[in-house]
């Protein structure tokens, strides 16, 4: 099995303790285990969200941040972006950044799947057009940041419960305007 298709396990502290295979990770007692998300900004500064393909195993259909994905063993943060982008997106990124080091979640979707990640989260830019995998994405749109919030404020139920997480700790830290300003 390729290292990709493995996910790093964690015990309580966030030490690695081993692998999985990644189809056999996300059920109703999902282990703690390490992931990555990323969102990813154009040049206007507008926010690439992405609607979940309705043949994922996990909140299938929702709204979600640009793209995520899960380190393979041994595979250093950059190099996972940046094939998950590829993989996901179709896209190149740049100036990647690690904005929250520390994010931790747990939550359950409405089939009982559990995510349960250690799961820093980034910001690129894109570099070049986007190519979106139908198998992991089947709508995407460019958001200013504010509208985001404001959506996800609104309707919480229709966005990934990371995304609704995250976002706000990303404003919080002036992250979201520090991009679009940028």
């Amino acid at each position: 099995m390729p290292d990709h298709e493995r996910v790093v396990l964690l015990d309580e502290r966030g030490a690695g303790i081993g692998t999985a295979a990644k189809a056999d990770v996300h059920h109703g007692n999902t282990p703690l285990h390490l992931a990555f998300s990323c969102y990813l900004f154009n040049d206007a500064g507008e926010l690439l969200v992405t609607r979940r393909a309705l043949s994922k195993k996990t909140w299938p259909g929702v709204w979600t941040n640009s793209f995520c994905g899960h380190p393979a063993p041994g595979e250093e943060w950059e190099g996972a972006v940046r094939r998950r982008a590829h993989q996901e997106l179709g896209a190149d990124v740049s100036q990647l950044r690690l904005a929250l080091p520390d994010f931790r979640y747990r939550a359950t979707d409405a089939g009982g799947t559990v995510e349960n990640e250690v799961c820093p989260v980034f910001t690129a830019r894109l570099d070049g057009g986007l190519d979106p995998s139908p198998d992991e994405v089947v709508a995407w749109e460019w958001v200013h940041p504010l509208a985001l919030a404001d959506a996800v404020s609104q309707t919480p139920f229709a966005f990934s419960p990371w995304l609704v997480l995250q976002l706000p700790l990303l404003d919080r830290a002036g992250l979201l305007e520090t991009v679009v300003h940028a």
